[in-house]
């Protein structure tokens, strides 16, 4: 007599470390329940065509990436877009302003991993919540009149939140990920890659010659289901400069070597000085330090660097996370420390009219 095979028991031997699994809204119906209208539409993408020519060299201005570390009081969030607004139609001649909008935090080792993934910051990890709650938040500093820019590190999270953003930049830890070059390949808004955490350049600029080829990868369609994605390529990648263990790499010679390693990759120089991480030594009242030298080269006439990013709040510095969540303080980070929203006025004002002044004189002026 024929034995008859045992079909195993597949508990035995798939997702033996997995506690649940939970389902979650799909992409589109995501979008159903928090639409984006048709003149946000096209404001969108008036945002973003203006941020491409930015990094592609055809607009003279500079691209401002401005705003709190993460995100995780929308109230806060939207005072502070307000305030943002004014700041960026005052300049809007010299500096393109996108709100820095970040809902996911790369760590280290543990901590709070940001809004979109534990939006109640108990660890309770309501995601689907969290998408909810960034998605709306998103469309309201759109309708302020603000274009946003997010960090993007999980790789379905851009198919809830893509059509909104009008920039987006790839982290320090993620940059050689191969994940994340693809992503970006296929993403529809221009992307920064960080120099990785030692400093070192090859990674992001390795990274910004993939995401501008074509590419394929799995990824999530926007009815749930797992797809292929066969990407064009994107032109407007760039680098971003926020320094290393060895320490800033925001001055001149920094900037050159940049952009001779992204000639020599066959890359047009498109550099962003992040005034922030280790350009700063992780010391947010530095930043002024940072950008002061970054007007400086583009008063000389260094035109690799297409803009800075600024990380800023309402109020200065930053606060752990307590146990009872009403004894946070108002408009200030949970993450990284920033500046205070006088000192953002004061630098950037200070910052456009040296650049006003540097075209009012033919491009450049002498400082010496």
């Amino acid at each position: 007599m024929t034995k008859k095979a045992r079909i195993p028991d597949m508990r035995n031997i798939q997702d033996i470390r997995i506690r649940s699994i939970e389902p979650l809204t799909s992409p589109s119906e995501m979008e159903n329940i928090c639409p984006v209208s048709e003149e946000e539409a096209e404001r969108i993408s008036a945002y973003r065509h203006t941020v491409n020519s930015i990094i592609k060299g055809e607009d003279d201005r500079l691209l401002a990436v401005i705003g709190p570390c993460s995100i995780h009081d929308t109230e806060a969030a939207l005072d502070y877009a307000r305030r943002l607004k004014g700041l960026a139609d005052s300049v809007s001649d010299v500096f393109f302003i996108v709100m820095r909008t970040y809902f996911e935090k790369p760590r280290t080792a543990l901590g709070w991993k940001g809004l979109i993934i534990d939006p109640d910051m108990d660890e309770s990890c309501d995601i689907e919540k969290g998408l909810k709650i960034a998605r709306r938040l998103l469309i309201s500093i759109t309708d302020i009149g603000l274009p946003v820019g997010c960090e993007v590190l999980d790789p379905i999270v851009p198919q809830y939140t893509d059509e909104l953003m009008s920039w987006s930049s790839i982290g320090a830890r993620t940059t050689e990920s191969q994940t994340h070059r693809s992503l970006a390949s296929g993403l529809s808004v221009s992307v920064g890659f960080k120099n990785s955490t030692s400093g070192d350049l090859t990674a992001a600029v390795n990274a910004a010659k993939a995401a501008s080829s074509p590419a394929s990868f799995i990824g999530v369609g926007r009815d749930g289901k797992l797809a292929v994605f066969r990407s064009v390529g994107n032109e407007a990648t760039h680098l971003i400069l926020r320094g290393g263990d060895q320490g800033p790499n925001y001055y001149e010679d920094d900037v050159e070597e940049a952009s001779k390693m992204m000639e020599k990759a066959g890359l047009r120089p498109s550099i962003l000085i992040d005034c922030s991480h280790q350009n700063s030594h992780k010391d947010y009242t530095r930043q002024k330090r940072v950008l002061r030298a970054v007007v400086d080269q583009i008063r000389w006439g260094e035109r690799g660097i297409r803009g800075f990013m600024l990380e800023s709040n309402i109020n200065e510095g930053s606060q752990k996370i307590p146990a009872d969540l009403s004894h946070l303080k108002y408009g200030v980070s949970v993450t990284d420390g920033c500046i205070g929203w006088e000192e953002t006025e004061r630098i950037v004002k200070n910052a456009a009219a040296l650049v006003r002044e540097a075209k009012a004189n033919g491009g450049k002026v002498d400082i010496l």
